[in-house]
């Protein structure tokens, strides 16, 4: 398993109790929901792994986040990640690097309210290797740089096999978003090689099969003519860009390595 959903409720709690509930999600993405958020909750994120290479968290709390405020667990201190009125943010995502990979803790504190109903302090979290760390983490200067650069063919050979997403498409248009750091790249499907998850989708109406794709602001990306090989790693349901390069171009890259015996993985190029 991993994905983890957890629901709960701060009217489970005894009015005089001064206890900290805690849970434990022992996944390396999932999602939390607390309703009706009373004193204080700490959340343990714990997946069953061996290995250390999960190395940044990134929290996104949902456009309706209410009630509380996200804080940070490291050497006794608290150190807020996310406060009440960045909940309502859209697209807003935090994200800060775990001390220690195996064992993150979260602390959410509900705010001062005589009324807590219809609140709701809700957000999805994922454990991120520094290789996948790029997508939402608008505040980190090196992510942008290695993010926004070209990939080399090393680079570009195993995206294809390592990949959330490849996909053959055009560029239909081209969004920006400032107040939230990025841009969003509208693409018209012609071939889906792999997705996660149904993020390209086909209009029932045209048959086209389209989707959107996000990237960082500072990458400047800007319409251009012909096919692309589109691929990248999904982060809170949508699609990041990594990889593209021209259609033509990657042919002739994977063409060449695989004559050579130097291709990672198979790819179907029919």
């Amino acid at each position: 398993m991993d994905r983890w959903y957890c629901l709960g409720s701060g009217l489970s709690w005894e009015p005089r109790s001064r206890a900290v509930e805690q849970v434990h999600l022992r996944c390396t993405e999932g999602s939390l929901e607390w309703m009706y958020p009373a004193r204080a909750l700490r959340v343990v994120l714990e997946p069953n792994l061996s290995s250390a290479r999960h190395t940044t968290v990134c929290i996104k709390p949902a456009s309706d986040f209410q009630g509380a405020s996200i804080y940070m667990e490291h050497a006794g201190q608290l150190h807020l990640v996310v406060s009440e009125a960045e909940g309502a943010r859209p697209h807003h995502v935090s994200c800060f690097s775990a001390h220690t990979p195996q064992r993150v803790a979260l602390f959410l504190q509900a705010s001062p309210q005589r009324d807590i109903s219809r609140r709701t302090a809700s957000f999805q979290y994922e454990l991120l290797s520094n290789q996948s760390a790029a997508g939402p983490d608008f505040k980190k200067m090196a992510l942008v740089e290695a993010m926004c650069r070209p990939c080399d063919n090393v680079e570009l050979l195993m995206a294809i096999c390592s990949s959330d997403f490849v996909v053959k498409g055009s560029i239909r248009n081209v969004s920006h978003d400032s107040e939230n750091h990025m841009s969003q790249v509208d693409v018209s499907i012609q071939k889906v090689y792999r997705q996660k998850n149904r993020i390209f989708q086909q209009d029932e109406a045209s048959g086209e099969w389209r989707g959107p794709i996000r990237t960082l602001l500072q990458c400047k990306v800007k319409k251009g003519g012909g096919d692309f090989l589109f691929t990248g790693n999904e982060h809170f349901g949508e699609a990041w860009l990594g990889c593209a390069p021209r259609f033509k171009d990657f042919m002739f890259i994977y063409q060449a390595a695989r004559e050579r015996g130097a291709n990672p993985c198979e790819f179907q190029l029919n």
